[in-house]
């Protein structure tokens, strides 16, 4: 028996069994509304901390200090781009009863499954940079900690986190939806303080426009950095055996109670990016230069709308850091034991993949630009994970009845052609673009 196998078979932990005994509950029609829906809350809202990353504050913020609330209707288009796939990656496992790099390493030959590792090896580890650096930040400018240890603490609350995976799902998908609720509680908080102006906040919203080739850019940074691989990755094994579906009936309704789980992780998902543009909007905009560095919003939130704000972003950056490193570490997991059937203890892991973001911070390389960096390398593993999958969820013999509609391969390949195209457009400004 292979090692996925090994884990496969692993019988469930006392609060897991509890969880799947209330599912089975509303599958056979025990059970129904909110206490059916219940049991299949979570694997969304682990996923959905991808969209909330310190990597997508400084472009949110930018966007509303430098152009207000113009650009907010991207907010909006990212999260609908973030539902389609997010649910064909949640399908993936319910169908299937695997993961992502686990059918990649069926489906294609040995040299592709190996390049298709290294690569989303590599992913990971840009991952844990971003959170890394977010999380230090938070302790950086909250308590004025320097930056390499500020990591090395960001690391020991992460392997905390971890450590409730031990006990169950539920445990981690609570921590980590705590964890969430800081941020939405902090940018609610924001948002108040920054007045939004109701009109133009829902012309931005409604009416899609730009000024000038620079708010193209800043559009094309919020739309495609929408999808990360590692969600893409993460989401699929989340499903993969949390209720395994009988017969092909059951494998349709529980798809439909994780679309809802989906539906309202990316709501919320999209508020807080939404948030976060708004008060960038509110606070910053016309006022003084834009605001384009997590610092700098920092600092400038603390003059214009006074301590309670710039210590809430803080603790936000510091939440959002924490949730996202966790998350970034069970990925890499999942990509390993998929793609090459092998598989390392979890806080082995942790400790590996942090050493690049401590090494990039000991050696005290500007944080921003090391942000930057990660979004690059995240963009260019973007194709490696959105392309198998549509290709996957598009097979019937794969997929059975919860294979995609063929409106839906349509939308899905428009989606991945659009995330793609701009992504590439970002990473060719970044490197090669005029300052």
């Amino acid at each position: 028996m292979s090692r996925a196998q090994s884990a496969a078979n692993e019988p469930p932990l006392p609060g897991e069994a509890a969880t799947i005994r209330s599912a089975r509950a509303a599958l056979d029609g025990q059970t129904r509304g909110i206490k059916g829906l219940l049991p299949f809350l979570g694997p969304a809202f682990i996923a959905s901390v991808a969209y909330i990353d310190p990597g997508n504050y400084a472009t949110n913020i930018g966007a509303g200090s430098k152009y207000g609330y113009m650009l907010l209707w991207t907010v909006l288009v990212s999260n609908i781009f973030a539902v389609l796939i997010q649910s064909m990656s949640a399908k993936l496992g319910i169908a299937t009863g695997r993961n992502l790099p686990r059918i990649s390493r069926e489906f294609f030959s040995q040299p592709v499954t190996i390049g298709l590792w290294l690569q989303a090896e590599i992913v990971a580890i840009a991952t844990d940079l971003a959170e890394f650096i977010g999380g230090a930040l938070g302790l950086n400018l909250l308590f004025g900690i320097p930056l390499f240890p500020a990591a090395v603490i960001t690391g020991v609350f992460s392997f905390a986190l971890l450590d409730l995976h031990r006990r169950g799902f539920r445990w981690l998908e609570a921590g980590i939806t705590s964890l969430v609720g800081i941020v939405v509680v902090a940018f609610v908080y924001e948002v108040i303080v920054s007045h939004p102006q109701g009109i133009a906040l829902l012309h931005g919203l409604f009416v899609p426009r730009f000024e000038g080739s620079n708010s193209i850019l800043l559009a094309t940074g919020i739309l495609g950095a929408t999808v990360m691989p590692h969600a893409i990755y993460l989401h699929s094994a989340l499903t993969e055996r949390r209720v395994v579906g009988r017969d092909e009936t059951e494998k349709r309704r529980i798809f439909r109670y994780e679309f809802i789980d989906i539906l309202l992780a990316m709501a919320f998902a999209g508020m807080i990016n939404g948030a976060m543009l708004i008060m960038g909007a509110g606070l910053f905009f016309g006022s003084h230069a834009p605001v384009t560095s997590l610092t700098g919003a920092f600092h400038s939130l603390g003059q214009d709308a006074g301590t309670i704000a710039a210590t809430l972003f803080g603790i936000s950056l510091l939440a959002a850091g924490f949730s996202s490193s966790s998350v970034g570490t069970m990925s890499g997991q999942i990509i390993m034991q998929g793609y090459i059937d092998r598989r390392i203890p979890i806080f082995l892991r942790r400790l590996i993949t942090m050493l690049p973001a401590l090494i990039i911070l000991w050696l005290g390389l500007d944080p921003t630009n090391s942000l930057i960096l990660s979004q690059v390398v995240l963009s260019f593993g973007i194709p490696f994970a959105l392309i198998p999958l549509i290709i996957f969820c598009s097979s019937r013999q794969l997929m059975g009845s919860l294979v995609n509609h063929q409106a839906t391969t349509v939308a899905a390949w428009s989606v991945a052609l659009i995330v793609i195209l701009l992504n590439m457009f970002l990473i060719y400004q970044t490197l090669f673009g005029a300052g």
